[in-house]
């Protein structure tokens, strides 16, 4: 069966971004690319839903920005958590940890 691609709601596209930014700073580019890889493939983040969900995170102050060469030395505009967003994204893992373990108890019942 070939792998089927999934939507982001909203809220479930911040904390992918928080997270895929959690080690390093990244570009638009690089973010939707390891989403993808991480996820193999199965979600796919594009360009009219991610750059609505940076600006609002760096609205939020959860994140914020600064150009630099990118690795075709292209100015890219560079993404990184600030000490808020950190924090933001351990408390929305804890819940999604808390709401999907919920979901996997429901699913598994007969």
């Amino acid at each position: 069966m070939a792998k089927q691609k999934s939507d982001l709601l909203q809220g479930t596209l911040d904390v992918l971004i928080l997270k895929t930014l959690e080690l390093e700073p990244m570009h638009g580019w690089g973010i939707t690319q390891r989403i993808q890889q991480i996820s193999e493939s199965v979600l796919q983040v594009n360009q009219g839903s991610l750059y609505p969900a940076l600006h609002r995170l760096e609205e939020q102050e959860l994140v914020r920005s600064r150009w630099g060469p990118s690795e075709n030395n292209r100015q890219a505009k560079y993404y990184e958590l600030t000490r808020q967003g950190r924090k933001r994204l351990t408390s929305e893992t804890e819940n999604w940890q808390r709401l999907s373990g919920a979901v996997d108890r429901i699913l598994g019942t007969a």
